[in-house]
């Protein structure tokens, strides 16, 4: 039977990134998952460039049913102790918007580097192994696997959450860690499209592929970001963004100009360009094909501006800043980047991630009761939470 100082279930950012920070610690390292490569998600992250991780990335990025737990970890290995990570390595990315960095080239930049940081430590990488049990011995815990057994003083869980099943991902870690009586927070998609269903159904299948900067709140939370219209519903990072705290039976609301008060802006057209109609003129403000399909379903009569009344550009107004739409659902895991919920933080220690229940059980990463928003913030969380329990096995 096999043995090793740590192992770490999950070969996934946080996996890796434990992985290598206790190897570099001296520590004798596996880590087994199930699949046939490392790191799916990483690959497919960020449209397939990866957001590895967001230059503003605080505390407040995190949604917790703990908020404060993340802060010890996110302090102690912040965002740029990583970006000199890939410094180090030589490889090219870039700023999008707000912080958020992402590879020049591909994904398989940060995960080739993550791969060959193991190998430079020593930590063994085992593929296409399943876990079928896990039993805690005196000396540490026995792993019983499709491929052989193993034993490891420290076991890590890095199994992520069930978003995303196609990529393999599962709840196991929670069924992990309700075995060793820890509580779990029931999981949900997060970072996911809304689906529509009833009357504006019909609008969003028509607007699909639209975009539009607005502005969208939810249980007093608020994002400025773009909306895109889809044949299910309302996609885009703003919704993306909102997804996080609406539950279902809440209504969201959405602010489609955030940057314009339409009554002031249409007053000022009328007097200079009166012979222009709504429908050109709320075009220029959005676009041709959301000005056409946003006055038919609202039933507004395209008249030229001087004679659109006073009364009509006041509901078109409250239509557009005032856009309130109950979401029948959400597109679920199939699409969710992460799920919000899991192992309960009060039970883990906060400078370590050890089990507060069980000596020598962690759990780092998404499998944790700790969510960022989109933007390389659960990157960051899965690197900071990782290098914390690292820290704490390379000293055990």
């Amino acid at each position: 039977m096999s043995q090793f100082d740590v192992i770490v279930i999950g070969a996934g950012a946080a996996g890796l990134m434990c992985a290598i920070t206790a190897g570099n610690r001296g520590r004798k390292v596996l880590v087994v998952d199930h699949a046939n490569k490392a790191g799916k998600k990483i690959l497919m992250s960020g449209g397939g460039r990866c957001n590895f991780t967001n230059m503003y990335s605080e505390p407040e990025n995190f949604l917790s049913h703990n908020p404060h737990f993340c802060k010890s970890a996110l302090a102690r290995y912040t965002q740029w102790d990583f970006i000199a990570l890939v410094d180090k390595h030589g490889i090219p990315y870039h700023e999008k918007k707000l912080g958020q960095l992402f590879c020049d080239n591909k994904s398989s930049d940060i995960l080739e580097m993550l791969l060959e940081e193991c190998h430079r430590t020593g930590a063994e990488i085992q593929l296409n192994t399943s876990v079928n049990s896990v039993i805690q011995s005196e000396s540490g815990f026995t792993l019983s696997t499709s491929t052989e057994d193993y034993l490891c003083r420290s076991l890590v869980v890095a199994t992520g959450g069930p978003s995303i099943p196609t990529l393999g991902a599962s709840g196991f870690g929670y069924d992990l860690a309700q075995q060793f009586g820890h509580q779990v927070f029931a999981p949900r998609a997060a970072l996911v499209p809304f689906t529509i269903t009833d009357q504006l159904s019909t609008l969003c299948k028509a607007l699909s592929g639209t975009a539009l900067p607005v502005s969208v709140s939810c249980r007093e939370q608020v994002f400025n970001d773009d909306l895109l219209f889809t044949h299910r519903g309302l996609s885009g990072p703003a919704i993306l963004q909102i997804s996080s705290y609406w539950t279902p039976g809440d209504s969201v609301d959405i602010n489609l100009l955030p940057g314009v008060e339409l009554t002031e802006a249409f007053i000022e057209a009328q007097q200079k360009k009166g012979k222009t109609h709504l429908k050109t003129w709320l075009a220029s403000l959005t676009t041709q094909k959301f000005a056409e399909q946003w006055l038919a379903h609202h039933q507004f009569e395209d008249r030229f501006l001087a004679e659109t009344g006073k009364k009509t550009i006041k509901a078109l107004a409250e239509s557009l800043h005032q856009w309130r739409v109950r979401p029948a659902g959400t597109e679920g895991y199939r699409t969710a980047e992460v799920a919000i919920g899991g192992v309960d933080t009060t039970e883990l220690s906060s400078q370590t991630m050890e089990s507060r229940k069980v000596p020598g059980l962690f759990f780092i990463g998404e499998v944790v009761d700790v969510t960022g928003h989109l933007g390389g913030f659960n990157f960051q969380w899965a690197w900071a939470s990782a290098a914390a329990a690292a820290e704490a096995l390379a000293a055990g």
